[in-house]
């Protein structure tokens, strides 16, 4: 706290000198003078020592500062050496060496290290600090120890033996038996050869051969929609071809539709799919019987009103009736079935294959605020904001069918979460092409996508900043020269061919979540050499696909088109979800009776892409009751 208001004084002392050096400016007048009158050389200079320190903490190593709390280390690292044995995937590894030796130390109650101490684990920086004064220091050496292994357990090079949360990666991998059976009678049912020479060198004449057609195209204006400007390429920004007649017919068919009140249109819905009756009961696993409280609980929740608010909103519906069924018939993987219920059925209608043919879809996180107990139990992202709130990634078909949403935390990343979707989920639905912003994407994502034999499709956000990974040097595609950054490490690649084989594997037979594996890697600073192997096929795909991307406007509208179907669900949930009830309800004097929300769902164009300037109208309200007839 006192170095908060020590740190909050200098800068306000700044602050002030700043405006009185600006004021003599704009006065004409002498700058020192002006600034001794108003701010004062002795406030200045005693203010001088504690800055000098601030600049010298600021420049410390973090090693050194973390070393200033070794005494609160040392209270628990013996007994925390003595409790568990790690184990390494590198044979004779010098962090587990220079584990041991801390080990020694405790058991032995020594407080010296030995003049020869194991330091590959150490970085330059680290060793330099650690033998400053000739003889290593226990502090620096100890505390530099424990972040490596930290860092390693993080990545899953070092495990911990008989642990649940820190097991080796080999257990996330398909085992070495039935990888060799599978691989010698090519079952593995991926999207590469096994034979990694044979896919490098494929994949490295197709790069080749892209690579100099897109510089020609690029050197001679053949690109639609993108230009050369000093050495890099620039898309131009896809507009709207939506003519202004299909506009007009969609705002005069947008007039015709009735407007519908929601639990008609649930009730309506459950008729057409019997997606209430998948929610069972916990116990017996009978459909509800009182469908009417079913959908009201539905309601309730996707509104975020709960169930007295609904039940006074409600015709012949109890607050007891909502929560009981809601306590009893309403649970994840209830929700789960009856969305892949909805989904199915609305995939299975002719009029679908009007929007698409169900093989393409877009994934998207988006953020919903919490009131009342819920902001307790949930994450703040200042991206959003500063109010605590809960996250969904979802996916959504070119048909507008959701096949997967998924619970996520706010401060997560989204790339971690585009692979689930797309093996756990309950509908008919085949994705073969996957559409999403930039917080989708990442190399470890790309390569994934490349082993499963799916497509990734990623809309990047500044393209023109990030790099194409070629195998050949950077002198081959002078035209591009601004764009190649690092070359492929093809010996990383096929010296873990088989270890990648393995990962992606379980991936397709839907006994890992890609996910459990993602975090892991993205876990640590320092990554293991699997998810560095990861990361180059990564980049082999992710050049092939901007190199496409560049070249291909069709593509370019495609993802377009995919993502405008997600952002279009979007508006719609943010329309239905209330947040805090409160701020809809105005004062206490009205009656649930009463409340009245109007939402728009925007819907599709004529081409596949949502309006935006005009939607089908949807309202749930009325002056009598939200559930007349009890529904």
């Amino acid at each position: 706290m006192n170095a908060r208001m020590e740190t909050s004084k200098a800068l306000r002392l700044f602050l002030d000198t700043i405006v009185a050096l600006q004021a003599a400016n704009d006065a004409d007048e002498d700058a020192i003078e002006t600034v001794n009158r108003q701010i004062g050389w002795h406030r200045l200079l005693q203010i001088k020592p504690g800055l000098e320190a601030m600049v010298e903490s600021a420049n410390a190593s973090p090693l050194v500062l973390a070393a200033e709390q070794h005494g609160n280390i040392r209270k628990f690292a013996g007994a925390f050496l003595q409790a568990f044995t790690f184990r390494s995937r590198r044979r004779h590894d010098p962090l587990l060496a220079a584990v041991a030796t801390l080990k020694m130390l405790y058991v032995e109650g020594r407080r010296v290290l030995p003049d020869r101490v194991p330091v590959g684990h150490l970085g330059a920086n680290e060793r330099k600090l650690v033998f400053e004064d000739g003889k290593p220091d226990r502090r620096l050496y100890e505390i530099a120890t424990f972040a490596h292994l930290r860092d390693r357990l993080h990545s899953r090079d070092v495990w911990v033996e008989g642990s649940r949360s820190f097991r080796p990666i080999d257990e996330d991998l398909m085992p070495k038996p039935t990888f060799v059976a599978l691989k010698g009678k090519d079952q593995l049912g991926l999207g590469v050869q096994t034979d990694c020479g044979a896919w490098l060198a494929d994949i490295r004449e197709m790069m080749d051969v892209n690579l100099k057609r897109l510089a020609w195209r690029a050197r001679f204006g053949k690109l639609d929609g993108v230009r050369m400007e000093n050495g890099t390429l620039i898309v131009t920004p896809h507009t709207s071809d939506v003519p202004a007649a299909a506009e007009a017919i969609n705002a005069e068919i947008t007039e015709m539709y009735p407007l519908v009140e929601v639990p008609d249109l649930l009730r309506e819905v459950h008729e057409w799919t019997g997606f209430a009756d998948q929610f069972t009961h916990v116990r017996t696993g009978d459909a509800p019987q009182n469908i009417a409280a079913m959908l009201a609980g539905v309601l309730a929740d996707g509104t975020n009103l709960g169930p007295k608010r609904m039940a006074g909103a409600s015709k012949g519906i109890s607050a007891h009736q909502i929560g009981w069924m809601r306590s009893f018939h309403a649970r994840s993987e209830t929700y789960r079935a009856a969305q892949a219920c909805v989904t199915d059925a609305h995939s299975r209608h002719p009029h679908s294959q009007i929007w698409g043919a169900g093989t393409t879809a877009s994934s998207d996180g988006q953020f919903f605020r919490a009131s009342d107990r819920a902001a307790r139990r949930s994450n703040i992202n200042l991206h959003y904001g500063s109010e605590p709130g809960s996250k969904f990634y979802s996916g959504l078909s070119d048909q507008y069918g959701y096949y997967s949403i998924l619970p996520i935390s706010p401060t997560e990343s989204e790339a971690v979460y585009v692979l689930d979707g797309l093996f756990d989920h309950d509908t008919i639905l085949e994705i073969e092409e996957l559409f999403t912003d930039t917080g989708g994407a990442s190399d470890h994502v790309f390569a994934l996508f490349c082993l499963i034999g799916k497509r990734f499709a990623p809309r990047l956000r500044n393209i023109k900043d990030r790099k194409f990974h070629t195998f050949e040097k950077a002198d081959s595609y002078p035209a591009l020269a601004n764009h190649i950054g690092m070359p492929i490490n093809t010996a990383l690649i096929m010296e873990h061919w088989d270890e990648l084989l393995r990962l992606a594997a379980p991936i397709t037979a839907r006994t890992v979540a890609p996910s459990a594996i993602l975090k892991k890697f993205s876990a640590s600073s320092k990554s293991s050499d699997l998810a560095k192997a990861l990361r180059e096929l990564g980049r082999i795909e992710r050049t092939l696909f901007m190199i496409e991307w560049y070249s291909s406007p069709a593509l370019r509208r495609r993802c377009q088109a995919g993502l405008n179907k997600g952002e279009a669900a979007h508006k719609l949930k943010h329309a239905v979800f209330f947040h805090a009830a409160r701020s809809v309800i105005a004062p206490s004097t009205v009656r649930p009776s009463e409340l009245q929300v109007s939402t728009w769902w925007s819907a599709p164009s004529s081409i596949g892409t949502p309006s935006t300037s005009a939607g089908q109208r949807l309202i749930c309200a009325s002056k009598a009751e939200l559930f007349p007839m009890g529904c």
